[in-house]
């Protein structure tokens, strides 16, 4: 008795954990919980492919197939994302700004109810490296259906007590350092 409840639990656990498919053959479960992440374990993520690892980061590029969509909802543009399940705000913040200032504008945009929702937030590292592509469109190594204004955009992820995770797509990198960057939110399309 006790076998066979351990087999219907095991299978109840594989069942639950199996990504539901989409219509373009697959979606992406990216974690969207924030975390401090050491260089280990973002050099480790799912879903990218490193060309060159640092004792900062890593330049690489994403492996998932994307499928984009430009929507205006309200007067304001999103990029939908079918394979991941995600929504970003197509053109971010235009204006660089420390981390606490990014949660602020999120917090803002929130109020604001931009394309109608307000669950807006940073992306973390595994969903901003999403959109690292793996060469140059328009200058910047992300799908020319974003905005070409931010070269680098803030995470949720910490990278140890002092510095937070970023990404840089005007080199196509990961890094982890305390500098000003842009901001490109994304929301969970739940």
């Amino acid at each position: 008795m006790r076998k066979q409840l351990l087999h219907v639990l095991i299978i109840s656990f594989v069942l639950i954990a199996i990504p539901i498919t989409s219509a373009k053959g697959g979606s992406k479960i990216l974690r969207s919980h924030y975390r401090s992440l050491s260089l280990d374990q973002v050099q480790s993520m799912a879903n990218i492919s490193i060309s060159e690892k640092k004792d900062w980061g890593f330049y690489g590029h994403s492996t998932i197939d994307h499928d984009y969509n430009l929507k205006t909802i309200g007067g304001d543009n999103v990029v939908v994302d079918n394979a991941t399940g995600l929504m970003w705000h197509q053109s971010g913040s235009y204006y660089w700004m420390i981390w606490e200032k990014a949660k602020e504008w999120i917090k803002k945009l929130n109020k604001s109810g931009y394309a109608g929702y307000y669950d807006w937030r940073l992306p973390t590292v595994d969903e901003a490296v999403s959109l690292l592509e793996s060469s140059k469109k328009n200058d910047l190594y992300i799908d020319s259906i974003f905005s070409c204004k931010q070269q680098w955009i803030w995470t949720g992820d910490r990278n140890g007590s002092e510095a937070v995770w970023y990404v840089d797509f005007l080199l196509g990198r990961v890094h982890g350092l305390t500098i000003s960057n842009t901001v490109r939110p994304v929301r969970s399309m739940e």
